[in-house]
């Protein structure tokens, strides 16, 4: 019994999917299939319960995933402290996010550390709010950011930074004369958001009815970057990140304004799954991000 059979088994287990678990090893699904019957055959034990419609482990199948997962955790453990022991950095981070975070608020960070860690490489996937977690869960990713961070049974959210919440308008709009806008302000105006389920739109969303103010939503959009482009060509106004529209208020596309008085923020979270192993590569990036994690903890 190797250990990419154990780690195949808990992959399958966790995604409760050949399909996901083969991707996720670089495998077939028939493959996968095969080493769940290859490990039935060593324990001489049934483990997956192929009665049942959805995917369902028997009680010997539960007690060998729960070994599998210390016999893999104490196998991560052991290569993170021989890479420390060898004050070696390096090795791939994964880091699955939504577009805003990643493409506005990540580069600068994995510029800094890919400039102070050239032998890491990071790959970064830009995901809806909801699949980010997934991905956590699923240990398709090393990390995730997001906005709004929800509390999620496994996951652990680290707070990143905060955002401000700014008004955009194409320059010819009558509120582009303005500096700063209260929400009462907004009362009547053609509204460019997110989709419902989208984090930032249920904040935004929160704020109107706080306000009691109601807005004509005229479009909505999965990512900053078509709402930006909408408000662009005068179809609305959109409250967004600050940060996602410095370029555009530049170079005069955008005119952005600020909210009176305390404003709103978007507070923004740095996310990993519980019980996973730090790599040397992990804890330097999660040190370039300024975040400061005890050393007794561990991912």
């Amino acid at each position: 019994m190797q250990i990419d059979n154990f780690k195949i088994f808990a992959d399958l287990v966790e995604t409760k999917s050949f399909s996901k678990s083969a991707k996720l090893n670089g495998i077939t699904q028939s493959a996968v299939s095969q080493q769940a019957r290859a490990m039935e055959r060593h324990f001489k034990a049934l483990l997956v319960d192929r009665s049942q419609k959805q995917f369902q482990l028997t009680r010997e199948g539960q007690r060998v995933y729960q070994s599998a997962k210390d016999v893999l955790h104490a196998y991560e453990t052991l290569l993170s402290e021989l890479q420390e022991m060898k004050k070696v950095v390096s090795g791939t981070i994964r880091i699955s996010t939504i577009y805003s975070i990643g493409l506005h608020e990540l580069p600068p960070y994995i510029t800094k550390f890919l400039h102070d860690y050239p032998s890491v490489n990071v790959r970064v996937e830009y995901r809806r709010s909801n699949l980010v977690y997934e991905d956590i869960l699923h240990n398709c990713v090393d990390f995730g950011l997001v906005a709004f961070p929800a509390k999620v049974r496994q996951v652990e959210s680290i707070p990143f930074r905060n955002d401000h919440l700014v008004v955009i308008c194409n320059p010819q709009h009558p509120l582009a004369k303005r500096a700063e806008v209260g929400v009462a302000d907004l009362a009547g105006q053609k509204f460019i958001g997110f989709d419902p389920d989208i984090p930032t739109r249920k904040a935004v969303d929160q704020i109107f009815r706080d306000n009691k103010l109601e807005v004509e939503t005229v479009m909505e959009f999965d990512n900053i970057e078509t709402v930006k482009r909408a408000v662009e060509i005068d179809h609305g106004i959109a409250i967004v990140p600050q940060a996602t529209v410095i370029q555009e208020a530049k170079q005069g596309t955008l005119s952005v304004l600020r909210f009176k008085g305390a404003g709103f923020t978007r507070p923004l979270a740095l996310l990993h799954r519980k019980g996973r192993v730090l790599t040397p590569a992990m804890k330097k990036f999660v040190d370039t991000l300024g975040l400061d994690l005890p050393a007794t903890r561990s991912l």
